[in-house]
């Protein structure tokens, strides 16, 4: 299976804390059936103020861990990036890494505030698909403004975004409302793919199988699997050519 969406990368963000929880966080997720993991640190500019070149550090500390504790995992890197006008500055200086590609487009992994869905959210999105860069909104099924109006998502639909729901909300480890509008989304087939959002062993771990096994009861096995392989794969195989 593939990851889009963690926060494995040692020491930059709110996910990880030092190497020693990388490499934990790692052998759980080869465990649990992991093979591929593009690690996405937040971007978020007052609070993680990460730049592709901090990233590509923390990385390369990651993969010579890794490869020193022999673990079987091939890992690259993006990033989560918070919606906000400073995204417009960085896309423009060249300093927002993609996810992979999507039908011609790049993907953006894009985080909206937890609160709500932002006002002109429709705006920033035309503006980025204008540039051929395609979000990919994480977690909408976590968003207090989509659970309280899951229809507020249908815009942003119709724009042609793409949508990363949590493995864990699946199962039900954000609670009934987020598995509420997580079922639903997949039960709509808007759903690209399903990642795990890990930040820990205990609250946040690096587990997909439990989450597409949820998933395969609303849309079968094939599609289920689909989520956390094919597509996964298809949108990331750049970082791993």
């Amino acid at each position: 299976m593939i990851d889009l969406h963690n926060h494995l990368l040692p020491g930059i963000d709110d996910g990880a804390p030092d190497l020693d929880a990388s490499l934990a966080l790692a052998r759980m997720a080869v465990q649990d059936g992991i093979t591929h993991l593009v690690c996405t640190p937040h971007i978020h500019p007052g609070r993680y103020d990460n730049s592709p070149a901090s990233i590509q550090a923390a990385l390369a500390l990651f993969v010579a861990a890794l490869q020193g504790a022999n673990i079987s995992l091939q890992v690259s890197a993006a990033a989560e990036v918070r919606f906000g006008v400073e995204l417009m500055v960085g896309i423009g200086q060249g300093a927002i890494p993609f996810l992979g590609e999507w039908r011609g487009k790049k993907v953006l992994l894009l985080e909206f505030p937890h609160g709500e869905v932002p006002f002109g959210a429709e705006r920033l999105i035309a503006w980025l698909l204008q540039r051929n860069i395609v979000p990919m909104i994480a977690h909408p099924e976590r968003n207090k403004g989509i659970m309280r109006t899951p229809s507020s998502l249908k815009p942003f639909l119709k724009q042609g975004c793409l949508l990363q729901v949590t493995a864990s909300s699946v199962a039900g480890h954000f609670g009934p409302a987020a598995q509420a509008v997580a079922h639903e989304l997949l039960a709509q087939g808007v759903v690209t793919i399903l990642a795990t959002d890990a930040h820990n062993l205990q609250h946040r771990p690096p587990m997909l199988s439990e989450g597409m096994q949820h998933a395969a009861r609303i849309v079968g096995d094939a599609k289920a699997e689909a989520l956390v392989k094919q597509i996964p794969w298809e949108i990331a195989q750049s970082h791993f050519a």
